[in-house]
């Protein structure tokens, strides 16, 4: 599955057990809901929240965010009845917890077909054990339907024994590992969630760095950092007119038969103008995503 131009700059958790979180889901500014089956469920509550969930995707009202179910991992009680129950519920996916290996994903491919659920639903990957770590190809490559990988930085840290630092720097190896996978599979690849909603500095330098790191767009647990992590996983302004300069001065150069162009000084080539072409196209399912859910 090829990497759609599709908005992930903030992505929020949500809790299953909460229908009044489950209806503010609605009116927030996140480019996409994950609506939580796993860690924010009580083993009591868990067959009631899937029940929740499930009403609340098929009632709609979350105009064309994406919408994708973590369900609760293969080896719980719960984790195949959330699979088959999200295969029909209209969601845009599912994210599995707890992946290890290809044939984690490989067996809720299984499940969502035997469920019937539709070609373009998309499996999104926790990357949160060492495990996974080590088998992110694996995983990136395991079926069509993975679209998405998604760090899960605190229980990898916790794993690994390792600290969770300003700049995370004993856990970049992991960070870029998947990075590398997600790329080379046309995945999308989410930061990890920022634990402490004190720290608004801290917030913004993590999204920074997994800005410059290669990510899409970071998890998130709380609505107050929505507008944050959108403005700085977008496109820049400073960014958006030097990519219009780019494709124009390429365009004209193209026409003119020439193999090489240079703007303001610089060496512009295919790839620049890619990218380019890229973060414009960006720009443009954002305006739409937000017109969209400002109506």
């Amino acid at each position: 599955m090829t990497t759609q131009i599709c908005p992930r700059r903030s992505v929020l958790f949500v809790p299953g057990s909460n229908e009044r979180a489950l209806e503010k889901g609605k009116s927030l500014a996140a480019d996409g809901l994950i609506l939580d089956l796993e860690d924010s469920v009580a083993p009591e509550q868990k067959t009631d929240a899937r029940g929740r969930v499930m009403a609340a995707v098929e009632t709609g009202g979350y105009g064309r965010r994406e919408i994708i179910i973590r369900v609760n991992g293969l080896e719980t009680p719960w984790g195949r009845d959330d699979i088959a129950a999200a295969a029909a519920s209209g969601a845009d996916g599912i994210l599995l917890p707890k992946v290890d290996d290809g044939a984690d994903v490989r067996e809720a491919d299984s499940i969502l077909d035997a469920a019937g659920a539709p070609e373009e639903m998309s499996i999104w990957c926790m990357m949160e054990t060492p495990k996974a770590i080590l088998n992110a190809v694996d995983i990136a490559s395991a079926s069509p339907r993975v679209g998405c990988l998604v760090m899960g930085t605190s229980d990898l840290a916790k794993d690994l024994y390792c600290a969770h630092t300003r700049d995370r720097l004993p856990m970049i190896t992991s960070l870029e590992l998947c990075l590398l996978a997600a790329r080379a599979y046309g995945l999308a690849i989410l930061d990890g969630v920022f634990l402490d909603l004190d720290d608004d500095e801290g917030f913004t330098h993590s999204c920074r760095q997994g800005r410059d790191l290669g990510f899409d767009g970071k998890t998130l647990i709380h609505p107050k950092t929505l507008d944050p992590a959108n403005e700085i996983f977008a496109p820049s302004g400073e960014e958006l007119d030097w990519s219009r300069k780019i494709i124009a001065a390429h365009a004209k150069a193209e026409k003119e038969g020439k193999g090489v162009v240079v703007v303001e000084g610089k060496l512009v080539e295919t790839l620049h103008v890619a990218n380019a072409k890229r973060l414009m196209a960006l720009h443009d399912a954002i305006r739409g995503l937000t017109e969209d859910l400002s109506k």
